[in-house]
């Protein structure tokens, strides 16, 4: 059974740490672009990050923005078939339903990494909280 399960949510005060897990059953991360959005209050859904580790051009990860790359970081053990989301000096606008999913292609690229449509597997999500 494909399936990605999410995990490590929680509150933490602004300013803290938290460490999102996404754990890969049913395939192999490795082989994929996989991808870490979110999806605050009364917004739209959001690419926060992704990786890939194959395809031509090897590893590549990709960030929202300059001030995400700053404080968060994508990576994955291929041993353990998981994703990871480190997020630093968390913020309140931060606060959100992190999803990780996985798309169809080998590796991500700079012009589509963000799309939701992009993704065919979807996990079910963890909340963070972050409080001022």
């Amino acid at each position: 059974q494909v399936q990605l399960v999410e995990s490590g949510g929680g509150s933490v005060q602004a300013g803290g740490s938290l460490r999102l897990s996404c754990a890969a059953s049913g395939f192999t991360i490795s082989g994929y672009c996989m991808g870490w959005f979110r999806q605050g209050p009364g917004k739209e859904r959001e690419g926060v990050a992704a990786i890939s580790t194959g395809g031509l051009g090897g590893s590549r990860t990709y960030y929202a923005d300059s001030d995400v790359k700053a404080r968060f970081n994508i990576s994955q053990d291929n041993g353990l078939n998981i994703l990871y989301l480190q997020m630093n000096n968390l913020k309140p606008e931060d606060a959100a339903t992190y999803d990780c999913a996985a798309t169809a292609r080998q590796a991500c690229y700079g012009d589509t990494w963000y799309i939701p449509r992009q993704y065919t597997i979807w996990g079910q999500g963890t909340q963070v909280t972050v409080s001022s």
